[in-house]
């Protein structure tokens, strides 16, 4: 009965560290603000392309838990970080960048290539609550990862939280 007694005492003392540890360990969720901004280092040959305004009547991506545009406007790989939502559209090879936050910062989506084309981040400095576009011709043999940030334009920095899709391909053939 002793040993019993100390198994299960074992067990408890076991699971509460755990607990313990996950509940003061675990990061913050790409959606909450950061303590503090860390800055992302960009490549050095990164371009910078600045977003404009869609053309009047153009669907922008639904609303994360709406229903989805037209097949022909479906934007693949949506990614969200806390200030920042951004997706690529297939046809056209449009990358979507919205800005999320009001604060001061603009949000910035990142484009990485498998194919070793230099990256790019397309950068939304129309406001809070729009949508920015960057039209870019990219292989329709290779794929695209989208990166999820912030962007100061006061120093030209990008800074955390950040969040990476999944490989795209740019026929948005899956």
């Amino acid at each position: 009965m002793g040993a019993n007694w100390r198994v299960r005492l074992s067990v408890l003392a076991g699971a509460s560290a755990l607990a313990v540890s996950v509940a003061t360990a675990a990061p913050a969720l790409a959606e909450e603000s950061p303590g503090g901004l860390q800055e992302v280092q960009m490549p050095a040959d990164v371009e910078i392309l600045d977003g404009v305004t869609p053309e009047p009547g153009t669907a922008v991506p639904a609303a994360a838990g709406a229903p989805r545009a037209a097949a022909s406007a479906a934007c693949l790989g949506t990614t969200a970080a806390y200030g920042a939502r951004g997706c690529f559209q297939h046809s056209g090879d449009i990358v979507w960048a919205r800005d999320t936050e009001k604060d001061g910062m603009s949000a910035a989506i990142g484009v990485y290539t498998d194919y070793g084309r230099p990256a790019a981040v397309c950068i939304n400095k129309l406001g809070a609550d729009t949508w920015a576009t960057c039209d870019k011709d990219y292989s329709e043999n290779g794929k695209v990862r989208l990166r999820v940030m912030r962007y100061d334009g006061g120093n030209g920095k990008f800074y955390q939280p950040e969040t990476w899709s999944g490989w795209i391909p740019v026929d948005g053939q899956y």
